[in-house]
């Protein structure tokens, strides 16, 4: 990975950085609790004139980590895992805080998704990575022998999101440690402290050092076209449920990927098309559900107080515990949530519940209680752009093809749902939909779920990351064929007659038409049998 490279990836983490709670002073980062704007810590940042010499320092390790069997490197990843278990309550503390999410969401999404992908990959990631045998035809291979193995491309970047700030970086960086690279990973400026807990994992498991280095550096504009890259761009998520569909449990699964992370966690909901037949009584309990959800600071503790005294965001006086969904990222964000929402309310959609809010007594985040919109058109921006905010833009359909083709007009193709009691239908559907990932009756179960890949279609990304799929995709694969010493190649040169006639009844031998396979044997019969002679040194014309 060159500086070019790192160029590319810092200019798309610009996007995915801009508005958050950190800030970058001096050559330091300082993190904040989007909740309060308390001052969290401070990291330094790395300039861009020292991303050469990062990438030069990881190239010295990787070399001789390279030399290690999978199945070693593996055990380094069983022990990241037990450093997160071993720092659970911790790490849960710490991620929470920083991110401004209820504490069991923290544990849930990124702490139990990080041990369960950290033993995948130990368990079953030397079987992905390992040496695969390619099947030849035995006639003309005899004695050949060919596999595909995976060796590393050297040094990888892994650049992490505000929105997804530990499990899925350090899954994708066990992951290529496994493959055998050298990682430099950058952590989104919101979760920079996310990022040294992570640093802390790698170190309590004893990763050689200088194999993993991290560069918060300040980004920069450039253009490299040379470099292998997965990048995942955004979501827009869509929802499709059916008239037979459970409401109770697509209603809860709705508030739930549309409101995990304040709605900012990738892969939310934030599209629902309902068959008319079940879209009033889903739209009903999904308001009644939306407004009892408490929107508070997840960090704070403690009963209400003069200090801490009742407000619009939590009527009955209990801001400070139990709080469901925590601030946006910042002021700029809620903004633009808002934008969007308030200009689809006036093309004539109506909004049923949610919007922005006061911050609770002791809170200076930007808190926007779950919003659902009705009557919202395709064509509305709410409907196309990635919004980033607990916002469930509901649309009734009059079938579930156009459910689906709905579903399928918007460029960020990351994830879908199906909600429904027939299975085989569920699953035509989810192979109409233009997306990387289906779920059937759930939605987000977990963004870092290692046993598939996850990664979009359409034009919210290249490439995947996470499972076999984004396991391979860290590793170049390389075809290694063996043949016996004392044999000729079946159709090497010199070129003649009997070489025309036996590569003519090889073709008809694999005809459709077994008159052909027959006239094959009896008109080329001869001619196979010389090119044979000839493989094995015998009767080869000089």
């Amino acid at each position: 990975m060159t500086q070019d490279a790192w160029a590319i990836i810092e200019s798309m983490s610009t996007i995915a950085d801009k508005s958050t709670m950190s800030e970058t002073r001096e050559g330091v980062i300082l993190a904040r609790d989007p909740a309060t704007g308390a001052m969290l810590g401070e990291v330094q940042a790395t300039p861009p004139e020292r991303i050469d010499e990062v990438v030069a320092g990881v190239a010295k390790v990787q070399p001789l980590w390279a030399l290690l069997r999978v199945v070693d490197r593996a055990r380094y990843m069983r022990r990241m895992a037990q450093a997160i278990v071993d720092e659970f309550d911790t790490l849960q503390e710490e991620i929470a805080r920083e991110q401004g999410r209820p504490r069991t969401e923290v544990a849930t999404l990124e702490l139990l998704a990080a041990i369960d992908a950290l033993n995948w990959i130990a368990q079953e990631g030397a079987e992905v990575l390992g040496d695969r045998r390619v099947r030849t035809r035995r006639a003309p291979a005899v004695g050949k022998r060919t596999r595909i193995a995976y060796e590393p491309y050297g040094t990888i970047a892994v650049i992490g999101a505000g929105s997804a700030p530990f499990a899925q970086p350090l899954g994708q960086i066990a992951g290529a440690l496994l493959a055998g690279n050298g990682v430099v990973f950058k952590p989104a400026r919101r979760a920079c402290l996310a990022g040294e807990a992570i640093a802390k994992v790698l170190a309590r498991a004893g990763l050689p050092e200088g194999l993993v280095a991290l560069a918060r550096a300040v980004a920069r504009e450039c253009v490299s076209r040379e470099k292998e890259v997965t990048v995942e761009l955004g979501g827009k998520d869509a929802m499709l449920v059916l008239a037979d569909a459970d409401l109770a449990k697509a209603v809860d699964g709705a508030l739930w990927a549309g409101c995990a992370g304040a709605g900012q966690a990738r892969g939310a909901v934030e599209r629902v098309y309902v068959e008319r037949a079940v879209a009033e009584p889903f739209v009903q309990r999904l308001v009644s559900g939306a407004r009892a959800l408490l929107v508070g600071n997840p960090g704070a503790h403690g009963p209400a107080s003069p200090a801490n005294p009742a407000s619009p965001a939590n009527p009955d006086g209990l801001v400070s515990r139990g709080a469901q969904v925590g601030p946006l990222a910042s002021q700029r964000r809620r903004e633009h949530v808002t934008e969007l929402v308030d200009e689809a309310v006036a093309q004539g959609a109506e909004l049923r519940c949610g919007g922005p809010i006061d911050a609770p007594q002791g809170c200076s985040g930007a808190f926007y209680a779950p919003a659902v919109v009705t009557g919202a058109r395709q064509e509305m921006r709410l409907m196309r752009e990635p919004l980033d905010g607990p916002v469930l833009a509901v649309v009734e359909v009059d079938s579930v093809e156009q459910a689906i083709t709905l579903a399928n007009d918007c460029e960020y193709g990351l994830g879908a749902s199906v909600w429904t009691a027939d299975r085989y239908r569920g699953t035509r559907i989810a192979r109409e939909l233009e997306v990387g990932m289906v779920w059937l009756n759930d939605h987000l179960p977990g963004p870092t779920l290692t046993r598939g890949p996850w990664g979009a279609a359409a034009g919210s990304g290249l490439g995947k990351t996470l499972g076999e799929t984004g396991l391979r995709a860290c590793a170049q694969e390389k075809l290694i064929a063996w043949s016996p010493p004392g044999l000729r190649g079946l159709w090497w040169g010199p070129y003649d007659e009997t070489t025309a006639r036996a590569a003519g009844a090889v073709a008809r031998l694999r005809s459709t038409r077994e008159g052909d396979r027959g006239r094959a044997w009896r008109q080329g019969g001869p001619a196979l049998v010389r090119v044979g002679a000839r493989m094995l040194g015998r009767g080869v014309p000089r």
